[in-house]
């Protein structure tokens, strides 16, 4: 069956939400509340900042979106915009499915093994092997993801390989 996410003139859109916002919020009220009746200016200053830091990465990392934008796909966490990338499907070389290690995790960051990983939520993600590195996209729709990509790529022309060289 098709996936939904993805027509036939390849627009794709698709965003995965994540429950560790939920944690960062209870923690950024945990902080706000201690900085509110914590005793010294200094120390108060530091707990609140701390807070209102927890509030704007809780609403940075509430969920992850990947979109197809024509020549590139898209990555955004959000739903405050703070973290974004995009990919021009001509760096792509190789599309394929993978699952994230445990220690990889979750969020955006650079593993010296594996290349970049940005991921909410689950292990399942697509792996792609770039002209320079690897990125991994964690996904709840490997699937539908997959599809797109291995479409978007394959419309590429890149002559150095039209050639038969």
């Amino acid at each position: 069956m098709p996936n939904p996410d993805v027509s036939k003139s390849g627009f794709y859109h698709h965003t995965q939400r994540g429950p560790w916002s939920a944690l960062l919020y209870a923690l950024a009220a945990v902080f706000l509340a201690a900085g509110w009746f914590m005793p010294g200016v200094p120390l108060k200053i530091i707990v609140l900042g701390c807070g209102l830091a927890e509030l704007v990465l809780a609403r940075a990392f509430g969920q992850l979106t990947v979109a197809d934008e024509g020549d590139q796909l898209a990555l955004r966490f959000g739903p405050l915009p703070l973290f974004q990338r995009r990919i021009r499907y001509d760096e792509i070389r190789v599309v394929e499915r993978g699952r994230t290690a445990l220690l990889d995790g979750w969020g955006i960051h650079w593993n010296p093994w594996s290349g970049w990983v940005w991921n909410i939520w689950g292990r399942d993600c697509i792996v792609l092997r770039l002209e320079r590195g690897i990125v991994r996209i964690g996904t709840d729709d490997r699937e539908g993801l997959a599809q797109l990509l291995k479409m978007r790529v394959a419309q590429q022309i890149r002559p150095e390989e039209s050639c038969g060289r």
